[in-house]
């Protein structure tokens, strides 16, 4: 069962910039607490260019 419990508290914050920062790139307006009026499409370009850049890093790394 998924769950949206964040494994490391601390990381919380990091993880909320990298959110609003990917959300800015792929212009999206997200404001802070509840944005569930975002459309699918929305909420989904964002979680594509998270996972875009993460994968970018990762890739840098092993360079």
């Amino acid at each position: 069962m998924a769950s949206n419990k964040t494994l490391v508290p601390e990381a919380r914050e990091a993880l909320n910039r990298f959110k609003m920062e990917s959300a800015s790139e792929v212009g999206v307006n997200l404001k802070q607490g509840y944005n569930g009026d975002l459309t699918s499409k929305q909420a989904g370009s964002i979680g594509g260019q998270m996972v875009k850049k993460m994968i970018q890093s990762y890739e840098n790394s092993m360079k």
